[in-house]
């Protein structure tokens, strides 16, 4: 692997997109720590000292700390994922946008309308943040003035979303000229910053305990995720013979490598960033049964109903947005034009079927494995309370070995990294170099 990287950094095109990666990084780091106009600094510093965890400290870890310093960027890529979730549900459903998706250049106008759509979503997810810290800081909460001063209010949510459009434009500057997916990495690099301050926090308390209990559960759920992650079921395809003059064509035996979790990540930053929404929307009632019940089932992420529908989602959006990679490879059609076949399957609609069944089959071991790792701090609060006490069980990620990086983002973290991984080994194979990942 050192090898590679010094092949790597050899090539004056590689090296241009590494380091370029490197440098959008520490732009949006910097812009981690510019904060909104207005902001209370002590009374956030007190307010996070005190939370340690719960809802504000998901977002804190999912922002790289962005939320924490509640900076111009404090929203993240969220609202862009959010337009995006309510884009792709509406696709199937309204034929006009099934027939623009398909047709050629439509899934370009798709991306530009979900663009449109991130807009409307970080104005509301800016004034849902705010209310909520605002419901959280006694005297003039988080930024005085807010709501009542018109010019303040619309200078900060402006600034949010803003910020927020500033980070999506990074996260594409990375994907066209850097190395990976550059939302995804924007996301893993939120993680990774927040993380080292997490593990801190985290051995104040019951230090020998939470080290084993950190150092075990992470090892375990890397071992876990690249099994599942590089598990395939290989469908066997044959091709028919082709005599064109005197030569024959074809006639070769292949196969089609089907996944086990071919959704990636994808569905556990869909369910984060639905999982996220009701306690956004709390913030937009007054003080009353609906908000208190929003804040208190979601704001704190505790608790056998957000754990129970976080699961939830992650396993509908596994399986919704495998179908939807399925769909849109139309294997069976593809296999048809080429000569291909499945053996004792008929080609046509059976083959779509046949592909259709086998992938939903194993697609349930992807989503349960999701589901489970993704609760795995629920979990781990049961286990607090049983072996320790009732009040490191509700301390959130202050006394969670599972939430310093959780989970759900060490899935992010690993999946980045294979899939960067691979992109610098498809660089470095065109080039004739080793590869990261040896088969």
């Amino acid at each position: 692997m050192l090898d590679a990287v010094r092949n790597a950094f050899r090539l004056p095109d590689i090296r241009r997109r590494i380091l370029f990666t490197v440098f959008i990084l520490i732009i949006y780091r910097f812009a981690a720590h510019v904060s909104v106009p207005g902001v209370d600094r002590d009374a956030l510093k007190s307010l996070f000292d005190s939370e340690a965890g719960g809802f504000l400290g998901v977002l804190d870890l999912l922002s790289g700390g962005a939320v924490s310093n509640f900076s111009i960027i404090a929203n993240g890529v969220y609202p862009y994922i959010t337009a995006s979730i309510i884009l792709q549900l509406l696709v199937p459903i309204f034929p006009p946008l099934e027939r623009i998706a398909r047709e050629p250049g439509g899934q370009e106008k798709i991306n530009q309308w979900t663009y449109y759509l991130t807009i409307p979503m970080a104005i509301l997810q800016s004034i849902g943040q705010i209310n909520i810290f605002n419901s959280q800081i006694s005297g003039g909460g988080l930024i005085p003035g807010f709501g009542s001063e018109g010019l303040l209010t619309l200078t900060v949510v402006a600034t949010m979303t803003a910020g927020t459009m500033l980070a999506i434009w990074l996260g594409e500057l990375i994907s066209e000229q850097g190395i990976g997916n550059g939302i995804s990495i924007i996301i893993f690099a939120g993680i990774v910053a927040r993380a080292p301050a997490n593990l801190y926090r985290l051995l104040q308390n019951y230090f020998l305990y939470n080290l084993i209990l950190f150092v075990g559960l992470t090892i375990f759920t890397v071992v876990v995720i690249v099994l599942i992650q590089e598990g395939t079921r290989r469908i066997p395809v044959q091709y028919g013979k082709r005599v064109r003059g005197r030569k024959v064509y074809g006639g070769g035996q292949s196969h089609i490598p089907l996944r086990v979790n071919t959704a990636g990540m994808i569905p556990l930053i869909f369910a984060q960033s639905i999982i996220t929404f009701p306690a956004i929307i709390a913030g937009l009632f007054p003080s009353g049964s609906v908000g208190n019940y929003l804040q208190q089932n979601f704001g704190n992420a505790q608790g056998l109903p957000y754990w129970s529908i976080y699961f939830i989602l992650v396993v509908a959006f596994t399986y919704f947005y495998t179908d939807i990679m399925i769909q849109n490879q139309n294997l069976a059609e593809n296999l048809q034009k080429n000569g291909g076949f499945i053996p004792g399957i008929r080609p046509g609609r059976r083959t779509q079927d046949y592909i259709t069944t086998v992938v939903r089959r194993i697609t349930l071991v992807g989503a349960l494995f999701l589901g489970g790792v993704a609760i795995m701090p629920g979990i781990i609060q049961v286990v607090n309370g049983i072996l320790l006490d009732s009040t490191a069980a509700t301390q959130g990620t202050a006394n969670n070995a599972a939430a310093v990086v959780g989970p759900a983002g060490l899935i992010i973290v690993v999946g980045v990294v294979i899939d960067t991984m691979r992109q610098l080994e498809a660089q470095l194979m065109m080039r004739n170099y080793d590869g990261f990942l040896r088969r």
